[in-house]
């Protein structure tokens, strides 16, 4: 065993011994409830209610934390980022799953995380994500991949806080590359790029999601050096370039639909071919050259951050191009809602999808 293994496991162990009493206090309550019931000492006046109930959600909860398919402990919403992070099977690239920039998001653990500009992040989707992560690279699967060579990189070490975080789908299907906001100052993948990585790929597509060096010619370079890694390696990722998709909320929309319009050839690549659709979500972006990709949008109607008229004026002028275009307004919601979850635009990214769709050949 390794130092890191060493030291990972060490922190988790408070995590299994807590649960392990809990296990305990479950079957010592089931036992009790057994006995009242022969002993003909049932509780009355509904506390038999309130005491299987609190049975059944103790239960649940000790089953939430136990993987079903080794004795190794899991990821949960008192899992602290850190020990994410740091989980031996990650290596180098488990501190790119959470922002590089720690000042720009905030929570001790999974299920208390905040992002700066972010509303309605959701734990379950978190521990979702990074529990994903965990049973892949224990069953020994690539989930990350480098966009530059360690040369490039110690040549340029902004560099080193890029790549590729890879959601699996079905073999020889299509692609879709995910890009996150964060304002161009950080990039929060956990809330506005793994999810929908996530969700499509749960779709049979294979979706990337692109940690970026924050910026605007930095972030549309890497995204850029990204498309050309895909192509490049096509066959070995098993995914079909063919009719692919950029798809960004707020700074990462941007990103996504200049590589759109400018085409890979403009940020120091190849020429590649265009995305067959853009989505974008929340995001004030006014110009259109003519070049634009069919593209879809939606945003809140109380974004404080991108007015909705600005974004429904874009897309008209795209429309008016004769390009395909779609745009959804929710009512009521703010900024960087994500997938959406619980809100009026849960659902988004199945319209989102069928636009996609409506591109291919």
């Amino acid at each position: 065993m390794n130092n890191n293994e060493w030291q990972w496991k060490k922190q988790m162990k408070s995590q299994n011994t807590a649960f392990s009493k809990l296990n305990l206090l479950v079957s010592l309550r089931i036992l009790g409830l057994i006995s009242l019931i022969f002993i003909g000492n049932w509780p009355t006046s509904g506390k038999s209610e309130e005491v299987l109930s609190e049975v059944i959600l103790n239960s649940k909860a000790g089953e939430k934390h136990r993987d079903s398919s080794s004795n190794a402990p899991v990821f949960s919403n008192i899992t602290s980022p850190q020990d994410v992070m740091t989980y031996p099977g990650f290596g180098d690239f488990g501190r790119l799953i959470f922002p590089v920039r720690n000042d720009y998001f905030s929570g001790n653990t999974l299920g208390t995380l905040s992002f700066t500009w972010y509303n309605n992040i959701q734990p379950d989707k978190t521990v979702e994500i990074v529990n994903y992560m965990k049973r892949h690279v224990d069953a020994g699967k690539s989930i990350f991949y480098d966009i530059y060579t360690k040369e490039e990189k110690a040549a340029d070490p902004t560099k080193m806080d890029t790549g590729l975080f890879f959601f699996k789908g079905n073999p020889g299907e299509k692609l879709a590359i995910t890009n996150s906001g964060g304002g161009f100052v950080y990039v929060g993948a956990m809330h506005d790029s793994f999810p929908h990585a996530l969700e499509l790929s749960k779709k049979g597509y294979n979706a990337f999601a692109l940690i970026y060096r924050p910026g605007t010619i930095t972030g549309c370079e890497d995204l850029a050096r990204a498309i050309a890694f895909i192509f490049d390696n096509a066959d070995e990722l098993e995914v079909d370039t063919e009719d692919y998709s950029l798809w960004g909320g707020s700074a990462g929309a941007r990103i996504a639909a200049w590589l759109g319009a400018n085409g890979t050839e403009s940020y120091g690549q190849g020429t590649y071919p265009r995305p067959a659709a853009v989505v974008m979500q929340y995001t004030a972006l006014s110009e259109v050259t003519g070049d634009e990709p069919p593209t879809y949008n939606n945003v809140g109607s109380r974004d404080a951050i991108a007015d909705y008229r600005i974004m429904e004026r874009r897309i008209n002028a795209i429309k008016e191009n004769g390009t395909d275009t779609e745009i959804e307004v929710f009512e009521g919601l703010p900024h960087g809602f994500g997938l959406g979850t619980g809100t009026i635009s849960e659902g988004w990214l199945d319209n989102a999808v069928k636009f996609w769709e409506r591109q291919m050949k």
